[in-house]
């Protein structure tokens, strides 16, 4: 599986973050977390949120192990399409109204994003119009995931981002270690919530494209 991985280094001070990636305990991943974390490392990744669908055990388990800024987090399919929550402690249950879904996110002190928004290979995005009513409740939108192929579509999550006054983050959304940081965030270092959001509004997105095979 062959990834176009931004090899550009972060400057001095600041994080080589890849915002969203998954392990073998996603229903349609098989990475092992010592993979991941032997993969960051040769892709120079100094910051990864592991974000499987509806679960963290691995996340812990990732964390616990890595030389390297772990952030623990859940790409979490609410009724209306996926949310990304970070900086968890519990696991939030699937199929909880997306309301539900941040609110739940929130109670923990997580930070709310909207994964691959206009993504028109992926069903499991969330519907156009729940991105209008809750625009206002979101941290942050993706517009750099290195499996959504169609550039208008990530420049369509930048306008919406733009739009809403809202940070935007760049992930691989890996499901193969190969895969991972070949999109990033590039923002200043942090410690907890807070510090991640201040970084957030300094950051930049590299851009990188995973091979169109992974959709089959």
């Amino acid at each position: 599986m062959s990834v176009e991985t931004p090899r550009r280094p972060a400057p001095s001070g600041f994080l080589r973050a890849d915002l969203h990636s998954h392990t073998q305990s996603s229903h349609d991943c098989a990475s092992r977390p010592s993979d991941i974390i032997a993969n960051c490392l040769k892709r120079k990744v100094t910051c990864l949120a592991v974000t499987d669908h509806n679960v963290i055990g691995a996340a812990h388990e990732i964390a616990a192990n890595a030389p390297f800024q772990v952030i623990i987090g859940e790409e979490i399919y609410s009724t209306e399409g996926e949310i990304i929550g970070l900086f968890l402690t519990e696991q939030i249950p699937s199929r909880l109204s997306p309301e539900e879904t941040v609110h739940r996110i929130r109670s923990q002190g997580g930070v709310v994003i909207v994964p691959h928004p206009f993504d028109r290979l992926r069903g499991s995005r969330l519907r156009p119009q729940t991105l209008l009513r809750l625009a206002g409740q979101f941290d942050a939108i993706e517009v750099d995931n290195s499996r959504v192929h169609f550039l208008a579509d990530r420049l369509k999550a930048m306008i919406f981002a733009q739009t809403h006054g809202l940070p935007t983050t760049g992930g691989s959304d890996a499901h193969h270690p190969s895969e991972l940081g070949s999109s990033l965030t590039i923002m200043p270092g942090f410690s907890g919530q807070d510090e991640f959001m201040d970084s957030l509004r300094r950051a930049r997105t590299l851009a990188g494209y995973a091979s169109f095979l992974v959709h089959f």
